[in-house]
């Protein structure tokens, strides 16, 4: 079971970005052996939904509303600590993130950019897929809507 917080930019505090930020770079950055920009100046307007389990953090993702990142309101930065995927706290940290961007921006229509090896996982959260296949970061992905 994981404890999950909803934040802005501002309501995080410095370890929190911190184990956040470690995080995203482990997964995305060595996991997944891709060079990117990760810090894009858009944490800042990002809503943050944060999956603690014994006050490590260990899973998570950034929402948008509308507008701010896709004409709709949008998930990303999807990330479960390697050691903690047997538990399917991806499933947890997603449906909050639904939950989230319903009570906070009162939206339904959710935009993704999916890795193309998760999309039976967003299949499964009622994500279904849009337009082609690109690469991103040199990474298969696919856009996906929930609506």
């Amino acid at each position: 079971m994981i404890d999950i917080k909803v934040k802005t930019f501002n309501q995080l505090n410095t370890q929190e970005l911190y184990n956040i930020l470690q995080l995203r770079s482990e997964v995305f950055v060595v996991e997944q052996n891709c060079v990117y920009q990760d810090l894009d100046g858009k944490d800042e307007k990002a809503l943050h939904i944060i999956g603690f389990k014994n006050n490590k953090v260990v899973a998570y993702t950034r929402v948008f509303k509308p507008g701010d990142y896709f004409e709709y309101a949008s998930i990303g930065r999807v990330v479960v600590d390697q050691n903690e995927r047997e538990h399917k706290y991806g499933y947890d940290i997603m449906n909050a993130s639904v939950e989230a961007i319903k009570a906070r921006y009162n939206e339904t229509k959710i935009k993704i950019s999916a890795q193309i090896y998760l999309k039976r996982f967003y299949n499964n959260l009622e994500f279904f897929e849009v337009g082609e296949e690109y690469l991103e970061d040199g990474i298969p992905h696919i856009g996906m809507m929930r609506t």
